[in-house]
């Protein structure tokens, strides 16, 4: 197909600010949770922040008044407020296609997110995108980001080396994970960490949206017809 020359063989996506527009929820539900127990309450940046790492690393940064003993009424408090705001959550633009195209040509892709595996499965659940990666890996089974394990996992099980592989994020955690297991980052900037913290971390190209992703990926034919304006 003309315009389609892939720059990689193996692609890794985060979840959340990078797939699907979480990132302002996810915020104010840590912010809500905080406010319902009584601690002081994180700024809206600090806590998209830590957003990415695993629950418990989270909660330590950016509420560390919060006991561990009382991490899982946390937990609860944020997910009772967080799931039935979940439903009003879009995909970004272009995003479905790229992913849809990518597995649809028969290359490899696949998921490393600080998301649960109950988190995963119930985002799968509403998007329908779960058969169109090729593995999985969470924040359930693997050491939190920006340890490489996830990414490590991954290689392993789809035999693809470091260096045809690239990992998709829109946080530092993804960056500096991917410099870890030595593959390329391609960060998002409208996620979770700001610009000039992801210019410090030295991803390999930083998209402002799917299309220029899907450039830089050598994939542009995916989303020619996808419009960018809604």
């Amino acid at each position: 197909m003309t315009g389609f020359a892939p720059k990689y063989d193996l692609f890794v996506f985060d979840w959340d600010g990078t797939v699907m527009d979480t990132t302002a929820l996810i915020a104010k539900g840590i912010q809500h949770a905080a406010r319902e127990m009584g601690y002081p309450v994180p700024s809206f940046q600090d806590a998209c922040g830590v957003i990415g790492l695993d629950w418990r690393g989270a909660i330590l940064k950016v509420v560390p008044d919060c006991p561990e003993s009382e991490h899982l009424r946390f937990g609860e408090i944020y997910r009772a407020w967080y799931i039935p705001h979940e439903a009003d959550v879009i995909l970004f633009p272009g995003m479905r296609e790229l992913i849809v195209g990518l597995h649809a040509r028969g290359l490899r892709t696949a998921v490393a997110t600080g998301k649960s595996r109950e988190g995963l499965r119930r985002v799968f659940e509403r998007t329908g995108l779960e058969g169109f990666f090729m593995t999985t890996q969470t924040a359930s089974e693997c050491l939190p980001k920006p340890n490489a394990e996830m990414l490590e996992k991954i290689g392993i099980e789809l035999d693809v080396p470091a260096e045809r592989t690239v990992m998709i994020g829109d946080t530092t955690h993804d960056v500096i994970m991917a410099h870890r297991y030595g593959c390329d980052a391609a960060a998002m900037t409208y996620g979770a960490s700001t610009l000039q913290d992801l210019i410090a971390s030295k991803p390999a190209v930083l998209c402002p949206d799917v299309r220029a992703l899907a450039e830089y990926l050598g994939v542009s034919e995916l989303v020619k017809d996808v419009d960018f304006t809604r």
